[in-house]
């Protein structure tokens, strides 16, 4: 894990209770977001690789995604491939001594099966800290165009039934103008596969030009690289009145962007523990094609239920 980044809480349990939906947000009785995510897997029969197959969990969470009907999980190739070399020499430039020493890691070689197209998603975490799996993932799969960074987000699900976009609450600790533009549009992405749409708020202390100083000069430089609203207090983002008041954005926000790594990580917290909210995560994001990281505490329920939202973003 990067500095200052707490793991995903392996006490939640990721799937919606039995017999029970949970609303989308603005109460529309709609399909909730993990519910969705559960119908996306269905659909797509992706197939995924666990490096860490022969972990307990990961045995029992292979045989429930077969079982459900959620993924078509595929073993680990004992070597490498030729296609997983030509993945890591042709597409990444690689040269092929170090691309086959780099592939006899198991991490490695998972991530260049999904680069070569031997699977369609990576699922690792309970047996490597997150920054082995994103570094494997970046070497081998690299990140999507137009992303300089990875980055990562929880998905925040609320008591009255709101389904938000929390990032980057894991990863990238003090993030520059770039940096925090390339975490945003991220998460729109991510916020559109999961959500529907992505409203996106880049938060700060200043709404607008009411205040100066690094931070929310940082703030302002990303929102003008990405045209999201920006930079805005974090209750104007969220309630219209007040955004009419301040006059920035329409107070809808259903992404929000922290400007650091403690804001995102304390505002997360809160939320679990003042306003009851579950916290789903964090997920990776900005890579080429889904990649999954898992709490080292991780549930079966939990690696299930990861996996299907990693597949829905793909």
């Amino acid at each position: 894990m990067f500095a200052g980044a707490q793991r995903w809480p392996p006490q939640v349990d990721l799937r919606p209770p039995r017999g029970q939906s949970l609303p989308r947000i603005g109460g529309g009785g709609g399909m909730a977001v993990l519910e969705q995510a559960f119908e996306t897997a269905r659909a797509r029969q992706a197939r995924v690789v666990f490096p860490e197959a022969g972990e307990p969990r990961i045995d029992a969470a292979r045989e429930r995604l077969l079982a459900e009907g959620l993924a078509m999980p595929v073993s680990l190739t004992d070597t490498a491939t030729e296609a997983q070399v030509a993945a890591l020499t042709g597409a990444r430039g690689m040269k092929e001594p170090i691309a086959r020493r780099m592939l006899a890691r198991p991490l490695f070689r998972a991530a260049a099966m999904v680069a070569a197209g031997e699977a369609e998603a990576m699922v690792a975490g309970i047996a490597n800290p997150t920054r082995r799996v994103i570094e494997a993932a970046s070497i081998a799969i690299g990140l999507a165009e137009g992303v300089t960074i990875p980055s990562s987000f929880f998905l925040m699900v609320f008591p009255d039934g709101r389904e938000m976009i929390f990032a980057d609450c894991a990863v990238n600790v003090a993030p520059d103008a770039g940096g925090l533009a390339a975490i945003a549009r991220a998460s729109a992405l991510s916020a559109t596969a999961l959500l529907g749409e992505a409203r996106v708020a880049l938060l700060s202390f200043s709404t607008g030009t009411s205040g100066a100083g690094p931070s929310v000069d940082i703030v302002r430089a990303a929102a003008g690289q990405t045209g999201f609203t920006g930079p805005i207090q974090a209750d104007a983002a969220l309630n219209a009145a007040i955004a009419a008041t301040k006059g920035m954005g329409a107070g809808d926000a259903n992404t929000l962007i922290f400007p650091s790594l403690d804001a995102g990580n304390i505002a997360y917290k809160l939320a679990q523990e003042l306003a009851g909210a579950q916290a789903i995560g964090p997920m990776l994001q900005g890579f080429r094609r889904p990649v999954c990281d898992l709490s080292r505490g991780a549930s079966v329920d939990d690696i299930v239920a990861a996996t299907a939202l990693c597949i829905a973003m793909g």
